[in-house]
Formats: C-alpha cells, sequence, structure tokens
C-alpha cells in the first residue's frame, strides 16, 4: 500500500529519513476530548473494544488531532485470554479482572488456542478494515499483541499486581505447565498477528509489560524464547519488541530484524552501545515529562532525538497517561516534527 507519510515505515526499514517519526503508545485515550465523549455513551472499556466502527473512529482520533506519524488500533492485550476461553472485565480506576484464573492442568488444557481461537476475534479485524479505510492511506496502522510472559501472568493473577507473586510462583512450582501455556499463548498471538496484518496493518508491536519482574534467568527461559519465535513467524512485517524493564537482555531482544522499544530508566549513549548504531530503537521519553512545561518538553525532546540518532521512533518510554495535559502532549509531537537531522 501506499502511504501519504510513509516515515514510520522506512525508519523501521533502516532507510534514510530527514526526521523522526513520532506516534504515542495509548495515543488513542482518555487525553483527547473526542475519546472521551464517545466513552460517556457507552457502558464501559470493552464495548468499545468490541464495536468496530467506534474503535476505528478512536484509533483515527489523534492522526487528525495530534498529527502523529502513525496509528495504533485501539484494542486491548487481554481479547487473547478472552478468545482462549479465559473472559476478563475492565473495572474503572481499577483494570482488568478475571473472573476464572488458571491454576491447574486441568484449567489449561480447557482452553482453545491457535487458529481457532483466533478465529474468535473478528471484531478486531473489522475495526482494522474500518481503520483503514478510514485512514485512506494517510498514514501505517499499529497492530499489537501482549507477550505470551504477560498475558499469562494475567491468566495466572487474575488482575494487575505490584508483584505478580503468584504469576512468578507458578514458573517456580509448575515450570512444565507454564512453559505448555506460554506455548499455547504463543500459537494463538501468531495467528491473532497474521490475521492482523492480512487486515490491514502494517507493522505490529509485541508488548511485554511485566517483563521488568522476571529475573533473567526467568526471562531468558520463560520469556525471551516466545518472544523470538513470534517475531520470527511475523515475515515480511515489521515487529517492534517492547520488553519492558529487560534491560539485562537487550543484547538479545535486538539480536534480529526488530525494532525495539526502549523505556525511560535507560541511558540512551549505553543503549546504543550495546545494541549498535543500526537497530531501531523506539521511545524513552519519561512519560511524566509531559507534565513539565512546554520548554522543558522541547528542550528534553530534543537531546533524547540527537542522543538516539537516525535509527530511532520517537515515543514515550510507557503509554502516555490519561491526564497529561493535551497541549504539552502538541508541543511533544510537533519538537519531533520540527526536528531535522544533519546531512553533514
Amino acid at each position: 500500500m501506499q502511504y501519504q507519510n510513509d516515515l514510520f515505515l522506512r525508519t523501521l526499514n533502516k532507510e534514510a529519513v530527514e526526521r523522526p517519526p513520532v506516534w504515542l503508545m495509548r495515543q488513542a485515550g482518555r487525553i483527547l476530548p473526542q475519546y472521551r465523549a464517545i466513552r460517556t455513551k457507552l457502558s464501559g472499556f470493552v464495548e468499545l473494544v468490541q464495536t468496530p466502527q467506534l474503535a476505528a473512529e478512536v484509533t483515527i482520533q489523534p492522526v487528525d488531532e495530534l498529527g502523529v506519524d502513525a496509528a495504533i488500533i485501539f484494542s486491548d492485550i487481554l481479547v487473547i485470554p478472552e478468545a482462549m476461553g479465559l473472559p476478563y472485565e475492565l473495572i474503572e480506576k481499577k483494570g482488568p479482572f478475571f473472573p476464572n484464573t488458571i491454576k491447574t492442568a486441568t484449567d489449561v488444557n480447557k482452553l482453545i488456542e491457535g487458529q481457532n481461537a483466533a478465529e474468535q476475534l473478528d471484531y478486531v479485524y473489522d475495526a482494522i478494515e474500518a481503520t483503514v479505510k478510514g485512514l485512506d492511506g494517510r498514514v501505517p496502522l499499529i497492530g499489537f499483541a501482549g507477550a505470551p510472559w504477560t498475558i499469562l501472568s494475567y491468566m495466572i493473577e487474575g488482575q494487575g499486581s505490584k508483584t505478580f507473586s503468584k504469576a512468578k510462583a507458578f514458573l517456580y512450582k509448575e515450570p512444565v505447565l507454564a512453559h505448555q501455556l506460554l506455548e499455547m499463548i504463543t500459537n494463538t498471538t501468531i495467528a491473532y498477528l497474521k490475521a492482523k496484518i492480512r487486515a490491514g496493518v502494517a507493522a505490529v508491536q509485541v508488548f511485554d509489560s511485566w517483563a521488568g519482574i522476571l529475573s533473567p534467568a526467568q526471562f531468558q527461559s520463560f520469556a525471551l524464547p516466545y518472544l523470538r519465535r513470534i517475531e520470527q513467524a511475523i515475515e515480511g512485517t515489521p515487529v517492534i519488541l517492547f520488553a519492558r524493564g529487560a534491560h539485562h537482555s537487550l543484547k538479545e531482544l535486538a539480536n534480529g530484524n526488530n525494532a525495539l522499544g526502549i523505556d525511560w530508566t535507560l541511558n540512551r549513549t549505553n543503549v546504543r552501545q550495546t545494541v549498535g548504531s543500526e537497530v531501531v530503537l523506539q521511545g524513552n521519553l519519561d512519560p511524566c515529562f509531559l507534565y513539565s512545561n512546554e520548554e522543558s518538553i522541547r528542550i528534553e525532546t530534543t537531546n533524547m532525538l540527537n542522543e538516539l540518532g537516525p535509527r530511532h521512533i520517537a515515543n514515550l518510554g510507557h503509554g502516555v497517561y490519561p491526564d497529561t495535559p493535551l497541549q504539552n502532549v502538541k508541543t511533544f509531537v510537533n519538537t519531533v516534527k520540527d526536528f531535522r537531522y544533519s546531512t553533514n
């Protein structure tokens, strides 16, 4: 497909670009009054995710309002466990909740996986098709999924947690069963992402939101191999891996054709020295920095762009927080759009 603005894809493909592309994780959300207006008419977040035309509308809103260089489909990582037979609720101001969780081998064996599970998510693919039509080639659309470890952690824990101690205990107490469940989640995620690509997304991102709570040894055993399997299965479409907090494994994460998302706790110079100048990096700015004043945002954003160099997609080190001032978000985006790489 031909795009009016293909800066994001050219950067992922390691082509020469005049400036970094910019988008924000969670850009389709509560920072925009248009989004809040839609939410007031609905029963909740899940209804919005499962209504393709509305999901498409809120996906396109930040392209119209902020002028970002890519859209990301409005959805949730927890559609995967739901498709596998473990439904969830999203409780306002509390987060996700699973009425039933995985405790035993019997629970795992009741799940469906792979293509059979991915086929339960037609509302996501319909939303992608509607979004692609609505974007009309202006910018590429990103699809995403949660990484197997992060999905497993919710399926075991049943809700968000500071420690995910139940999920980590499951790895120690039931390692064989944990690998079986991770394999099932991985098969489902691959089928899901391939279906998203067929529906029209131009790149995919895999979020390992809870990678940082694993020890290096656990990450090497229970997270990295499944991330690598997903990356290798997605041929011909750029993949961005974002394993938040897995600082000990940056080199291994970058050992492929993927791009690598990085959070704000990393030293930019050290990251570049670790992964090399040719790896495409994404992110790094602390989301809380957008609570600062506009001049500070311009200075720090410019510092980030200079330090990370031309193989970089400008983004935050995690999702934009819902009470971030909209003008400050626009200042961040516009600072990136005004930046130019030196031709010397």
